[in-house]
């Protein structure tokens, strides 16, 4: 699975986790985000400005 990271605030959604606070619960792809969701954490940058992050592996 996927993590991506705001390049704001440094926010991180994993897809293994998830979140489930914002509705997504665990295993939820990047995909199933909704194109208009905007970072939990700063609320400054949307889905389209998230970039791949590198995993804990």
């Amino acid at each position: 699975m996927a993590r991506y990271r705001c390049p704001g605030c440094g926010h991180v959604y994993d897809e293994q986790r998830g979140n489930p606070h914002e509705g997504f619960p665990p295993g939820t792809r990047w995909a199933q985000v909704p194109d208009d969701w905007a970072c939990p954490d700063c609320a400054v940058r949307d889905k389209a400005d998230f970039v791949p992050a590198p995993g804990d592996d």
